[in-house]
């Protein structure tokens, strides 16, 4: 009877880590002057802290396959949002640095933060030039995260 039980607790287990379907996201987190960044959070659904990066700006963490989205946040980094595609398991990410603007409105400051958004791109095929990434192209789409947002006319 106790090997019985034995072994329906370990088919139990077993079953259930193969429902468990886990993918590993490795990579690299740099600013836009190709600095690395230590200690950068990475988070799933908005709240959930799978991981930081190493002094050197690696990581490695291992996250759900159904989430696609993840979070970069640090203290003096803009907010990066990561859309992941289905292959993508190398995220070498290039974050823009945060700056302080004053005496300027909130749509202005997003055009100012756009124009060095729009650059992220080149600075990655440079970091990979420099051999800091692995790859020369992003395998995910990073969303540009406005300040401002129109009021919406009813």
């Amino acid at each position: 009877m106790k090997k019985l039980l034995v072994v329906c607790i370990v088919l139990a287990f077993s079953i259930s880590s193969l429902y468990s379907q886990n993918r590993i996201l490795k990579g690299r987190v740099i600013d836009d002057d190709l600095e690395t960044l230590p200690y950068v959070s990475i988070i799933i659904n908005d709240t959930v802290e799978v991981g930081k990066t190493d002094l050197d700006g690696f990581f490695q963490v291992e996250i759900p396959n159904s989430v696609n989205t993840v979070l970069f946040r640090s203290v003096g980094i803009e907010l990066a949002s990561i859309k992941l595609s289905d292959y993508c398991d190398q995220v070498e990410v290039v974050l823009m640095l945060r700056g302080t603007y004053d005496f300027i409105t909130l749509k202005k400051v997003d055009r100012l933060r756009m124009k060095r958004f729009k650059k992220l791109p080149e600075l990655h095929k440079e970091a990979f030039e420099k051999s800091i990434f692995k790859t020369d192209k992003a395998c995910y789409a990073q969303d540009f995260i406005p300040h401002y947002k129109k009021k919406q006319k009813r």
